[in-house]
Order: structure tokens, then sequence, then C-alpha cells
């Protein structure tokens, strides 16, 4: 295979690259306990029709490799009954939602499937510093609860490394005051802390791919205004039956998303009265409850979203052309973005 033939899921001396880190829609698959070595230099992506393949390679020049699951085995002369370890995991791993960090962490659990390398689950620290200032907004509170309401410039990090700090007993005494009010050991506040950091990172990152998503969004909603507004398509009963669907599913699940996400960051200003151990548990169970329906969500939109801007990177291109990518990705796979209801208390609740 030509060195523009690799796959890109390896960064310098074989280690996982930072795009797979932190991507919703990519997974290297060298994570997995898999046996067969060629899957070690390959990774399950979802098309853009949110259908999860083994992209055998990938670059410039080339090409994707890409085959579902049941192809890759049947092309590597994997087929046997009963089924390859290797093709049964992958198998489980292609109906994930989402192969974001936070999501795997809870369906890797839920399949009973182990990584050996437990850091390949967390973000890169290109990306972690990248969501300083979403953390901000979930820090502050606790920045104020330890340093003071009137501290200015502490930062998340600043609090990980109380114990180093130049005023340490001022800081031991903020921090013995916050197990009584938490009641719990003192000694159980930095895993406390790791917990509180961790669990808000995660917000963290999928306001970050909220963000990321909505202009992308915009784009596809202006093609699609564009469509409508031809006379002669707008005569084709099933292309705009197909459009209003798009239309209603997309922002439905937005407003979805933004809703669950908004309703957590209102509700942290307000977490520390009367904040308890047992409390903070609750919150992060609930928050964590959410993190394959959001992940897996924003998974689903930003494929499509990036399919759309990839075939349609400007205003060029005829209404026509657009027209037939929606009835043919755009339309496949829509059905991952329908709303589901669900009954879980939001972080008010647990507020009130």
């Amino acid at each position: 295979m030509s060195a523009a033939a690799q796959t890109q899921h390896e960064g310098e001396n074989g280690q996982l690259s930072d795009q797979d880190r932190d991507s919703l829609h990519t997974l290297a698959i060298s994570i997995l306990p898999v046996q067969t070595k060629i899957f070690l230099r390959a990774r399950m992506v979802k098309n853009s029709r949110l259908e999860s393949v083994v992209e055998l390679f990938s670059g410039v020049g080339c090409g994707r490799g890409q085959l579902d699951v049941l192809s890759v085995a049947k092309f590597l002369a994997l087929e046997q009954i009963p089924p390859h370890p290797d093709v049964k995991l992958l198998q489980t791993i292609s109906t994930l939602p989402s192969f974001d960090v936070y999501s795997l962490r809870i369906l890797l659990r839920e399949h009973q499937i182990a990584i050996t390398d437990k850091s390949a689950l967390t973000l890169s620290a290109a990306k972690t510093a990248s969501l300083s200032s979403y953390m901000a907004h979930f820090t502050r509170p606790l920045v104020a609860e330890i340093f003071g309401k009137d501290t200015k410039g502490a930062g998340f990090q600043d609090i990980l490394g109380m114990f180093r700090a130049e005023n340490a007993e001022a800081v031991r005494a903020r921090l013995a005051m916050m197990a009584d009010r938490l009641g719990i050991p003192i000694e159980r506040i930095p895993k406390f802390l790791e917990d509180y950091g961790d669990i808000f990172m995660s917000l963290s990152y999928y306001r970050s791919c909220l963000d990321q998503l909505l202009p992308q969004v915009q784009s596809f909603m202006d093609g699609i205004a564009l469509v409508k507004a031809n006379r002669q398509l707008a005569q084709d009963v099933s292309l705009m039956k197909m459009v209003g669907m798009l239309e209603s599913t997309i922002n439905g699940r937005l407003s979805n998303i933004t809703g669950k996400i908004e309703s957590f960051e209102r509700s942290t200003n307000d977490m520390w009265r009367d904040l308890s151990a047992d409390k903070f548990k609750k919150i992060e169970s609930l928050i964590s409850n959410y993190h394959t329906s959001i992940g897996g969500a924003l998974c689903a939109l930003s494929v499509k979203m990036q399919a759309w801007t990839e075939r349609f990177p400007n205003t060029s291109g005829g209404v026509g052309s657009r027209a037939a990518f929606i009835m043919s990705d755009m339309r496949q796979g829509i059905e991952y973005l329908q709303v589901e209801e669900d009954d879980a208390p939001m972080l008010s609740a647990l507020n009130g």
C-alpha cells in the first residue's frame, strides 16, 4: 500500500490521531480487542447514508476503501460459522449511534467490550485546550466556591493543582468546607473534582460540536430554499414531501439537542445550592444518560451536513443536482434523526 493510501487514523509512531480521538463519526479499530492485523490500520466510519463501514484505506488521489462488515469478512476470507470474533465484534460496533469518546465509554461497557488502553477514550490535549472557554461556564461556580466569589482568572486547572498552591492553608480550609458541604471525607475531594471536570468537559464538547454544526445546517436550509423556489421542482410531489420531512426532522432534532444542552447550562449556576455528593452523583448520572442520545444525534447531523457542504461548498451548482442529492444521500438514514420522547428528569428538576 502506498503512503498516499495509508489510513489516517494513526498519528506518528502509530499512535492514535487527534482526529479520531475527537471525532463523532470515526473510530480507530486499533483501540478494540481485534486479532486480525489489517484491522489495526483501519477505522469504522459513518458514511453519508449513516451506514457504519470499515475504511481500509483513505488518501489523496486514491479515494476511500470502504466496505460494510460482511463484505470485509468476505474480502478477508473471514466468513465462518460461528462468526469470526473480529467480525462479530465489528458488527456490534457498527450498530453504535456515535463514536465520540463519551458515548463509547457507555456503549462499550454495555456491550461488555473491553479495551486495553483506557486513555483511548479521552479527548486530545488540543481539543481539551480548545474547550477551555466552554468549560469556564461550568467551572466558574466551582472556582467561586473554592477560591471565593471575587476570584478572577482562576480556571479548572487551578483547582486541580490546588494542593500546590502558594496559599495552601487557605485552599485546604476551603476544601475542608467543601468536603463538609458535600458530606464526604476531604481525601475524596480530588476524585470528586476529577468527575466534575470530566462530566462538564463532555457537555463542553457537545456544545462545541453543536456550534460547529449550525453554519452547516444553515447552508443546507439555504439549499432547500433554492429547491423549493424552483417552479419546476416544486411540482415534484415526492421531492417536496422529502424536502419538508428533512426540514422538519433536522430542525426538530436540532431544537431537541439545543434544549437539553441549554437546560444543563442554565442549571449549572444553581447546582451548588444545597449540593451534596449524592445530588452530584444523580446529576452526573443524568448527564451521562444523555450522552448517547446527544452524541448519536450530533453524529448523524454532522455526517449529513458534512456530506452536503462537501458536495455543495458554495452557491455554485444547479438546483437539479441539489434535488438529486436530497433524494439519494440526504434521505438515506434520516430515521436516525427522528426525535424520541423521553421522560428522564432534566437537571433543573434535581435543583428544585
